[in-house]
């Protein structure tokens, strides 16, 4: 896709990870203590989360959010341990054929590679079944997220489109994430940009609920470790990336051998939080290899299978189901967000 210069001041004067957004919280005042009471956030529709992120973004007619990225084909194979939770016909055994997405975050298209507000780095991907079926998954380079809910969501992304430069201290983000630690930790923890898509573990925001051929249920959550290992950027690296690094590092990369995942079910266990995404699950939490996701090449076309595909993680099949409420919004949103990118 053609890139042109990042001007997005709004969200460059509102989100910048690390000091700044620390200090800016911190000017909030007592007033906006972390342990003040949080307000309950307005019941949001789909549409309205799709609004929540243009205010946030800019409207490009791209992708809502992870509006930059790049289409990789491969395959995946399941392990005899993903049966054994779930029955749904993706780990029959089989290899089958996967289209892989990696972006950056934000709604915004020509956003670069190499700044820090391009975190967290998204991975999705999609199955395809003998059938026909898909089975889609949506990560981010980030155990866990901002908020509890789609709700609170839209007023997080609400507050940064009325947070831009002029607007009196303390600004409605600001305000925010006095009252939201969790957000704010969200903000100021990231990675560094990864030395390539390829050397950065990713995370499922949501939790699914897997039932194997024998009825017996178990809730998950996904993390997907990098066959290459972790590997993110000195600041001394990072001054030698220009702003498409990691599409053109990717390109380069499959082209000479195949980029591997191996993908992960993080079992939950009773009092862990099914329907908050915001809190991570323990470390503790027993981690059952579901298969290896084998990325070989680019798509023929990058950039017209990034805009004609669309991926739905919320949606049901035997032995899988969205145990996370946001699942069911999310689902819902992305349609809308794809119709007004074609």
């Amino acid at each position: 896709m053609p890139h042109t210069p990042y001007s997005h001041s709004r969200f460059k004067s509102v989100l910048r990870l690390g000091g700044a957004i620390v200090l800016a919280t911190a000017m909030a005042g007592s007033a906006f203590a972390a342990d003040a009471p949080q307000p309950t956030a307005p019941h949001q529709t789909p549409q309205d989360l799709v609004n929540a992120l243009h205010s946030a973004f800019g409207e490009h007619h791209a992708r809502a959010v992870h509006a930059k990225g790049t289409i990789l084909e491969g395959t995946f194979t399941a392990t005899k341990a993903a049966a054994g939770l779930s029955k749904d016909a993706i780990f029959s055994g089989a290899t089958l054929p996967v289209t892989v997405r990696f972006s950056d975050f934000t709604g915004i298209p020509d956003i670069p590679d190499n700044i820090g507000d391009a975190n967290p780095r998204g991975f999705a991907f999609k199955i395809k079944t003998k059938d026909g079926a898909a089975v889609d998954v949506v990560a981010h380079s980030f155990n866990g997220f901002p908020v509890a809910t789609s709700d609170e969501f839209a007023v997080f992304l609400k507050d940064v489109g009325a947070s831009g430069p002029g607007v009196a201290h303390p600004t409605p983000i600001e305000q925010f994430l006095g009252t939201h630690p969790i957000a704010k930790t969200f903000l100021t923890t990231q990675k560094p940009p990864p030395v390539s898509y390829a050397t950065t573990a990713f995370f499922g925001v949501n939790s699914f609920k897997y039932t194997n051929a024998k009825d017996a249920s178990v809730y998950v959550r996904y993390r997907f470790v990098p066959q290459a290992g972790e590997h993110y950027l000195t600041p001394e690296m990072l001054k030698t990336k220009g702003a498409n690094y990691l599409q053109e590092e990717i390109a380069k990369r499959v082209a000479k051998a195949p980029v591997m995942f191996d993908w992960y079910a993080q079992i939950g266990e009773k009092g862990d939080k099914i329907e908050d995404p915001s809190i991570a699950w323990p470390e503790s939490r027993k981690l059952i290899k579901l298969g290896t996701i084998t990325i070989t090449k680019l798509a023929a076309d990058p950039a017209a299978a990034d805009k004609h595909t669309l991926f739905l993680p919320g949606e049901a099949h035997p032995g899988i189901e969205a145990a996370d409420p946001m699942l069911t919004l999310r689902n819902d949103a992305y349609p809308i967000s794809f119709k007004d990118r074609q």
